[in-house]
């Protein structure tokens, strides 16, 4: 009896400890706060376990280390933009880009993110296509393949793709991977084994520690990069695994949108990838100039932005904050996971109430069910709004896009979600192109041809479960 309340009293005082560093000195959001504060108050034991595991902020130590040489010439070209912007002479290869010069200021003091204006950019909504594409550039590789996926998986799919590595290593050209140990946990040893006798360089991103168990857990690398001889890159949502191709039986057909680019902002992809590479690998890359030979390809102006758990600020949700402020006809929105955080939904909730047309799509079936529901709850706060909603229906939605006004756009990794604003390492590219943004308008609009919409009177019609299931899942979407 003494033990038990020696045990009880251990406990509370170490729940109350927690919850003043929760409060005082973790300076977490009020609403992941109070989340963090109930689960430990009601499951004080397994509570602590949780915490330890999934809510221990991560060391805002800079954690991806620059060598002298890349970080001054950054510096130097961010500083220059900022510059020319202030004093009104920065020169926009399209004029019609000088409206959006707020936007491109935002990034370059918020995250560093150069400008480049001659980049040449195609589409890939299909996994089919995407993959045939990815394949053929890395046939054609004469120098270095880095590549970084957050689902690596070694299927038929990536054993197509592995194949091409491995020869491409014997041949003596440098080829690193690097994917993330939570989302390729289920990864053979097999696929990393042959690729590192092969020659090639296979890494994982904040790999497990003491026996399967890894405390930096809640902190994914979510990002989805390649970048072949430092001139093309791929950058987006689909992963490598069959299910991307729309094989697997409880997806179906896959929807996702990736972007393939020739020109400058492929530095700024390569300099992503060494980064997050440096962090998890001992053979760290140094700067080479061969990195970074990249010629003039096209018109599109591309800013790449970057954002995670080790930054201050949340770099791609501010993007997205400012591009629903700029917008002055619509916004199209396409996620799989929409749980904003209330500064984002309050943009679209005054974008909507304003007489823009805010157009949302999400996908008909949930891969995470307690997101799904946080979800469809957060669109019942939009929808009020005069916000319209559609499900796609023609298998699942992956695709991270927005458009404003056929004019900008955004394409990347990171969801509308506190999990891809907060918690995971995420890379998006804003695109200031005419063109590119009203291709993204155009499937847009395809999409709503194999979608229903769901309406405000339908929403309200949800059952009693229904509403119980969204009412917990919003509670806990701040650490979901």
């Amino acid at each position: 009896m003494v033990i038990l309340t020696y045990l009880l009293g251990f406990i509370v005082i170490t729940n109350i400890i927690l919850g003043i560093s929760i409060v005082f000195l973790e300076r977490k959001s009020p609403s992941s706060t109070w989340a963090w504060l109930m689960v430990l108050l009601f499951i004080p034991i397994l509570g602590f376990i949780l915490y330890l595991i999934f809510g221990r902020p991560i060391n805002r130590r800079r954690i991806f280390t620059w060598d002298r040489k890349s970080r001054i010439e950054v510096k130097t070209t961010v500083q220059k933009q900022i510059l020319a912007l202030e004093e009104g002479r920065f020169a926009f290869r399209h004029k019609e880009m000088e409206e959006f010069s707020d936007l491109v200021y935002l990034h370059l003091r918020n995250d560093e993110a150069i400008l480049t204006q001659d980049n040449a950019v195609k589409i890939f909504t299909d996994g089919e296509e995407k993959f045939s594409s990815l394949i053929q550039d890395l046939e054609k590789a004469t120098d270095h393949i880095h590549m970084q996926y957050y689902i690596l998986r070694h299927d038929e799919l990536g054993e197509r793709i592995a194949k091409v590595l491995r020869r491409k290593a014997r041949e003596g050209l440098e080829v690193r991977v690097l994917y993330d140990d939570m989302g390729s946990r289920l990864l053979r040893r097999k696929f990393i084994h042959q690729l590192r006798d092969a020659g090639a360089e296979i890494e994982a991103f904040s790999p497990a520690r003491l026996s399967r168990i890894n405390f930096e857990i809640n902190y994914r690398n979510h990002r989805k990069l390649t970048i072949i001889d430092g001139d093309i890159g791929y950058i987006g949502g689909f992963n490598i695994g069959d299910e991307y191709l729309g094989k697997s039986k409880r997806f179906g057909y896959w929807r996702d949108t990736h972007l393939r680019i020739e020109g400058h902002a492929v530095q700024s992809m390569q300099t992503r990838f060494l980064l997050d590479w440096n962090h998890a690998s001992e053979n760290e890359v140094q700067y080479d100039d061969r990195y970074y030979e990249v010629e003039s390809k096209g018109e599109v102006g591309i800013q790449i932005v970057t954002s995670g758990p080790d930054s201050e600020w949340e770099q791609i949700k501010n993007g997205y904050i400012k591009m629903i402020m700029s917008a002055k006809k619509y916004i199209y929105i396409q996620t799989p996971y929409f749980i904003p955080d209330e500064s984002l939904l309050d943009a679209l909730r005054i974008a909507a109430f304003s007489g823009i047309d805010v157009k949302l799509m999400i996908p008909n079936k949930p891969d995470h069910p307690f997101v799904y529901w946080a979800t469809l709850s957060h669109c019942g706060d939009l929808l009020k709004a005069g916000g319209e909603v559609y499900i796609y229906q023609n298998g699942f939605l992956h695709a991270k896009t927005i458009v404003v006004d056929g004019e900008i756009a955004s394409v990347g990794t990171a969801n509308i979600d506190v999990r891809s604003f907060r918690l995971n390492f995420e890379v998006n590219a804003f695109l200031y192109d005419l063109n590119i943004a009203n291709e993204l308008v155009k499937e847009f609009n395809n999409d709503i041809m194999k979608s229903t919409q769901m309406t405000y009177k339908l929403y309200e019609k949800r059952t009693i479960g229904v509403r119980f299931k969204e009412s917990i899942s919003r509670l806990l979407s701040p650490v979901l």
